[in-house]
C-alpha cells in the first residue's frame, strides 16, 4: 500500500530509539542497520525506571518519534513516556521454534511469558505430548519466583524473553530466547508507520483534544478472564474483526467496552490504520459537531485559518469509536446517519463533500431500543449502528474471574509504583475470596482496578502488612456494601466494618447480617472477618 508523501517540513528521517537490557539489545542493533536509510535509530541499553529517566531527560533537547521495547520493560515504558512505545511481540511461530529448540535439550520445558499465557498451547501440549509448564510474571521478582518453582520441579529448559532467559541461566538452567528476526523487523515497521502518522498529524495541525489516541493500545489479551462468558466474548471479537460492518457494544460502565472496540480494531485488516475515540456524552453539542465533521475556514467566529479536519477524516481507513452514542443529540444523529449511508462528510460551514472510509464501532451503557421507543434515538440510525451487537457481561455475572482479576490488578498497581509484591501474595489474596466474591462490583472491572490501586498504595507504604480480610475491609470499606440485604447492593448503602468502638448490639447485628449473607456458612464468615472459626463461634454464642 502506497503511503501519501510527507510534507516538506517533515521529510527528514523519523527518529526511533530502541530500549532493551538483555540479549534483545544485540538483535535490535543488528537489525537496525537494515533501516538506516529510512530512520535515525538510536539503541539504548537501559531498562525500566533508569530508561524512563534517561529518555525524559533527552526529550528535553532531542526529538524521538517512537520507542521500541519488549516484554515487561516495554509495558513499563508505555505507561510512563510521552512518545509512542511499540512493543515487539514474539509470534506463534517464534514460540513453536523456541519450544522445538528446548525439546532438544530437555523433555520437560517451562514457558514464562509476560502477563498472559498462550491458551493455544494447551491443545498443542496434549496433542504432541509436550511436557510443558506455562507461567506468567509481572515483575522481576515474579519471574525469579517462577523460575525457582520450575527448577524445583526438575525442569531444565526455560523459554521466554530476554529477562527470563537471563534469569534462567543465572539459576543454572538453559534459557531459550523466543524472539525471531522477523518479529523484530515487524516492530521496526510498526514504529516507522506510527512515526509517520504522528508527524503527518503534527505537520497538518490535526490535533484533536477530544480523541484519546490515533492508535489502539489494547488487544484481545486485555479482555481478561477465563470464564465461559469471557472466552465467548474473545471469540466474538475475533469474528467481528473480520467484517467491515458496524458494531454496537453494550454493557454497564466499567465492563471494558472501549477495550473491546480496540481489540476489534487490532484484530481487523485496519489494524495498522488510525483508531480514534470520542465520548459523545462528554463534549458540548456545539463542539461535538465540529469535532466529528470538521469545519471550513470562516465557519464561525474563532475558526482556525484553513479550517479543521474532523475525527472522521483523522480516522481515515481506520476505526472511529463513538463512546456513549446514546447521548448524541438528535440533530447530529441525522448527520451521522447520512455519513453511514453516503460514506462522505461535509464540514461545518462547507459545501464540498469529503469521501471517508471509516469503520464505526459505537458503545452505550443505556438501552438504545428503549430510547428509540421514547423518541430520543433515531430508529434508522440504531439499525445502521447495530449490524453486529456484543453485550459485555458485568463482573458480578462472571464471579470466577474476580480473584484472578484482583490479583492481576494488584500486581500491576504495585509494579506501577515500583513496589514488589509479597512472595505470599497469591495465598494472602486467596484468603479474601469470600469478601471479594460476595461484593456486587457496580463499577465492574474499572472499580476493581481503582480499588486495587488504592490497596497497592497502602501495601507499598506498609511492606510488612499481611493482606488479610480485616485489612482489606479497612482499606476498602465499599466491600461492606449493604451486607444486611444482599439483593439490593447499591453504592449508596455502605455500612462500616465492626470495630472495637462499637456497641454489642451493633456487633451482633453485623454478625447476624453476615451469617445471612453467607448462607450460615461459618467458615466463609470467619474468612471474611479474618478470624478463626473458634473465635467466630464464641462471638455468635455471646450474641446468642
Amino acid at each position: 500500500m502506497k503511503l501519501p508523501p510527507l510534507p516538506r517540513d517533515v521529510q527528514d528521517k523519523p527518529v526511533i530509539w530502541t530500549v532493551s537490557i538483555s540479549r534483545l539489545f544485540d538483535m535490535f542493533r543488528d537489525i537496525m542497520l537494515e533501516y538506516d536509510a529510512n530512520a535515525d535509530i538510536v539503541p539504548l541499553q537501559l531498562g525500566f525506571e533508569e530508561a524512563v529517566q534517561h529518555i525524559r531527560e533527552r526529550l528535553l533537547t532531542e526529538r524521538c518519534d517512537a520507542v521500541i521495547a519488549a516484554g515487561s520493560n516495554g509495558a513499563y515504558l508505555k505507561s510512563r513516556l510521552p512518545v509512542p512505545v511499540v512493543i515487539a511481540k514474539a509470534s506463534g511461530f517464534d514460540v513453536m521454534q523456541a519450544l522445538a529448540r528446548a525439546r532438544k535439550i530437555s523433555p520437560e520445558i517451562g514457558l514464562i511469558t509476560y502477563q498472559e499465557t498462550v491458551p493455544e498451547l494447551s491443545d498443542f501440549k496434549t496433542t504432541f505430548g509436550f511436557q510443558l509448564e506455562q507461567r506468567t510474571y509481572v515483575t522481576e521478582q515474579d519471574a525469579r519466583a517462577q523460575i525457582r518453582e520450575l527448577k524445583a520441579a526438575g525442569i531444565q529448559a526455560i523459554v521466554g524473553a530476554g529477562l527470563i532467559t537471563d534469569l534462567a541461566e543465572e539459576a543454572g538452567l538453559n534459557g531459550i530466547f523466543m524472539y525471531s528476526s522477523a518479529s523484530i523487523r515487524q516492530a521496526f515497521d510498526d514504529a516507522l508507520e506510527i512515526a509517520r502518522i504522528t508527524r503527518l498529524e503534527s505537520a497538518r495541525g490535526r490535533h484533536h483534544p477530544a480523541s484519546d489516541a490515533l492508535r489502539a493500545r489494547h488487544g484481545l489479551n486485555d479482555l481478561r478472564g477465563d470464564s465461559v462468558s469471557m472466552q465467548e466474548i474473545r471469540r466474538t471479537v475475533t469474528l467481528f474483526a473480520r467484517s467491515p460492518a458496524t458494531v454496537l457494544l453494550q454493557g454497564e460502565t466499567g465492563t471494558g467496552k472501549e477495550l473491546a472496540a480496540q481489540a476489534i480494531h487490532r484484530e481487523s485488516p485496519r489494524a495498522r490504520q488510525p483508531f480514534v475515540a470520542i465520548n459523545c456524552g462528554a463534549i458540548a453539542e456545539s463542539l461535538l459537531e465540529s469535532e466529528l465533521f470538521g469545519y471550513d475556514e470562516g465557519a464561525f467566529t474563532g475558526a482556525r485559518r484553513g479550517g479543521h479536519a474532523g475525527l472522521f477524516e483523522a480516522a481515515s481507513r481506520g476505526t472511529l469509536f463513538l463512546d456513549e452514542i446514546g447521548e448524541m443529540p438528535l440533530n447530529l444523529q441525522t448527520r451521522l446517519l447520512r455519513v453511514l449511508e453516503e460514506r462522505e462528510i461535509v464540514r461545518v460551514g462547507g459545501v464540498r463533500p469529503v469521501p471517508v472510509d471509516v469503520r464505526i464501532v459505537s458503545a452505550t451503557h443505556c438501552d438504545l431500543e428503549t430510547r428509540v421507543r421514547e423518541g430520543k434515538f433515531r430508529a434508522d440510525l440504531f439499525y445502521r449502528l447495530a449490524v453486529l451487537r456484543l453485550s459485555l457481561p458485568p463482573l458480578r455475572e462472571r464471579r470466577t474471574d474476580i480473584m484472578p482479576l484482583a490479583e492481576w490488578c494488584l500486581k500491576q498497581a504495585l509494579a506501577a509504583m515500583g513496589a514488589r509484591p509479597h512472595p505470599n501474595l497469591h495465598a494472602e489474596i486467596s484468603s479474601c475470596t469470600a469478601l471479594l466474591e460476595h461484593y456486587d462490583w457496580p463499577g465492574n472491572v474499572r472499580e476493581m482496578r481503582n480499588m486495587m490501586e488504592r490497596l497497592a498504595l497502602f501495601l507499598a507504604a506498609e511492606p510488612l502488612q499481611a493482606l488479610s480480610p480485616a485489612f482489606l475491609a479497612r482499606i476498602l470499606p465499599e466491600l461492606w456494601i449493604d451486607i444486611a440485604s444482599p439483593a439490593t447492593h447499591t453504592s449508596d448503602t455502605i455500612t462500616t466494618p465492626p470495630t472495637n468502638n462499637r456497641g454489642t448490639a451493633d456487633k451482633v447485628a453485623d454478625l447476624t447480617a453476615l451469617m445471612q449473607r453467607f448462607d450460615n456458612n461459618r467458615e466463609a464468615v470467619a474468612a471474611h472477618l479474618g478470624v478463626s472459626r473458634t473465635t467466630l463461634w464464641r462471638r455468635l454464642k455471646k450474641g446468642n
